[in-house]
């Protein structure tokens, strides 16, 4: 089942994941079910999430993709200036993607690009005054629009949510990087 809010397709999970866990366990007694009903809904509210988080950015006039680059240079501090490889490593995209993204930033004149003082191959980004303007005004969209969005927890369970999120992260990463070998 699909709902639609201004028309932009918004998933609805068919049945809740209990529903799922009790299915397997009936169909397949011993299937290891301790896991559905954490993952199933971590995956339904990303769906949600992003597809909220593209109409935020639509309505900002901005991508997700610049809006990523823009920010983090934004949180450097000033002169909202990092090379390259902070950028990468910061948001956990490979170089070739932001050097992309720094392209299409650069024709459209929201960061510009010059030479480190390194004198090795370093490139470092600096926001512009457009590109400072427009993450300014996309990140209170977004942002404000997902704090809405959470808005239905208290602070205990929010701070509550996000202590089990991170321990959750943090075991999963330690478990995913093992085996990838």
């Amino acid at each position: 089942m699909v709902d639609t809010v201004d028309g932009t397709p918004v998933p609805v999970p068919p049945y809740p994941a209990a529903e799922i866990t009790a299915a397997w366990q009936r169909e397949r007694p011993g299937t290891p079910t301790g896991s559905i009903e954490i993952v199933t809904p971590v995956w339904w509210l990303a769906k949600l999430f992003t597809g909220d988080r593209n109409r935020a950015l639509r309505a900002a006039g901005i991508d997700s993709a610049t809006l990523d680059l823009l920010s983090v240079v934004r949180r450097s501090g000033p002169p909202y200036t990092l090379s390259t490889r902070d950028i990468a490593q910061r948001t956990l995209v490979t170089a070739g993607a932001i050097s992309q993204r720094v392209a299409r930033a650069e024709r459209d004149g929201l960061v510009r690009r010059s030479a480190g003082a390194t004198g090795r191959r370093t490139v470092l980004v600096s926001l512009t005054a457009a590109g400072h303007a427009l993450v300014e005004q996309s990140v209170d969209v977004v942002l404000g629009r997902e704090a809405d969005l959470v808005s239905g927890l208290t602070a205990d369970e929010r701070a509550h949510l996000i202590a089990l999120l991170d321990k959750l992260m943090t075991d999963v990463r330690r478990r995913t990087t093992d085996t990838e070998g």
